[in-house]
């Protein structure tokens, strides 16, 4: 029986004379400190800043009386090891991209961000107003984790590359780093995806052991370094067109803690999410004119990549439609994205080209 069968049945089980006699829940009292391990190298521009953010605000907001100790990649665990930390207790919250764990249930890519997905807009609208965050937590229960999204850094990147990429084919044997079902789409084209943690990527690229990555966006590659290697960089993909960062609690931690320091978690999480998407957009227009400037050749996909991308998502997705929570996910995920662009085309998406074309 999983956790959430386990916890609906003793729901139910209760007559409503035990329900009357119940008390209330027991608290820990006094100072807490928690520990946040995280997928991030200390130091890496945007999503390292996501995490201490939210670290540095809980603690500011619970007057110290709720400490957040952060430990970067490799200081406890490895990057891709804070998921099964968190959920067994040997650490209390982590800070990651949750389609990392696509390994654990695939349904963790829509909290992150799925091929051809949501802007940072849409995502918000979804998660807060249209049933996004609910589904998050259905998400967790499973895995003992109270999750929230805490961290957005916009649109990212199509990637860096040693040759231009003019077709599909040219995907075909690519050794390339991109997680999630972004991942899996290049692997549809025959690319040999490698799936490394952001501290882990210049190396690779700079020995060859891959041929190419996706990281974020200008102003964090930039950081990186990158172009110290190579100077192709597509700006547009279609892995990550609003990409999610989420804080999880360990949830037997998460419901041991008053309601007052329950409620900053949360509160700082959604704080997070808008204030590190703005960190990002306000960052990568100046970074990406540094690039090119530094002779950083700036490209797009020909329509052709982009049809093939188009085709090898929709395979990748249809794999998953058999998991019934997956494909709970995915509805709520697409309906509340239709709607969201419905609008969002007809409002600012003409105001904006009509901006362009007036303002030249």
């Amino acid at each position: 029986m999983d956790r959430r069968s386990f916890l609906r049945t003793s729901a139910l089980g209760g007559t409503a004379a035990a329900a009357s006699t119940l008390a209330a829940p027991a608290y820990a009292q006094g100072n807490r400190k928690l520990t946040m391990v995280t997928s991030w190298g200390r130091g890496l521009a945007g999503v390292f800043d996501a995490a201490q953010y939210c670290a540095d605000k809980i603690n500011a907001l619970s007057d110290g009386t709720l400490e957040i100790e952060i430990k970067a990649a490799g200081e406890l665990v490895g990057a891709f090891e804070v998921f099964d930390a968190v959920s067994s207790g040997q650490a209390d919250m982590y800070h990651a991209a949750d389609y990392y764990f696509i390994n654990q249930h695939p349904g963790y890519a829509f909290f992150t961000s799925v091929p051809f997905g949501m802007t940072a807009q849409e995502l918000m609208n979804w998660y807060y107003y249209a049933g996004g965050q609910e589904l998050h937590d259905e998400l967790g229960e499973v895995f003992n984790l109270k999750s929230f999204i805490a961290g957005n850094t916009g649109a990212q990147a199509g990637g860096w590359f040693r040759q231009e990429i003019k077709g599909p084919e040219d995907f075909n044997g690519l050794k390339f780093r991109m997680p999630g079902l972004g991942g899996q789409v290049l692997g549809e084209l025959g690319a040999s995806v490698q799936n490394l943690p952001g501290a882990e990527v210049y190396q690779a690229l700079a020995s060859g052991a891959i041929d190419g990555t996706e990281w974020i966006g200008p102003w964090a590659d930039e950081k990186a370094g990158f172009q110290e290697i190579t100077k192709t960089y597509y700006t547009a993909g279609m892995h990550e067109p609003g990409a999610g960062l989420s804080l999880a609690t360990n949830r037997e931690v998460f419901d041991s803690l008053s309601p007052a320091h329950q409620g900053i978690i949360e509160e700082v999480a959604k704080a997070a999410h808008s204030d590190n998407l703005a960190l990002f957009l306000a960052n990568n227009g100046a970074a990406l004119e540094r690039l090119q400037s530094g002779g950083v050749n700036v490209l797009e996909f020909p329509d052709t990549v982009w049809d093939a991308f188009g085709t090898a998502a929709a395979t990748v997705n249809e794999q998953y439609m058999g998991d019934e929570l997956y494909a709970k996910i995915h509805a709520s995920y697409q309906d509340s994205m239709k709607k969201s662009s419905a609008w969002i085309q007809k409002s600012s998406g003409v105001y904006t080209a009509q901006r362009d074309r007036v303002l030249g």
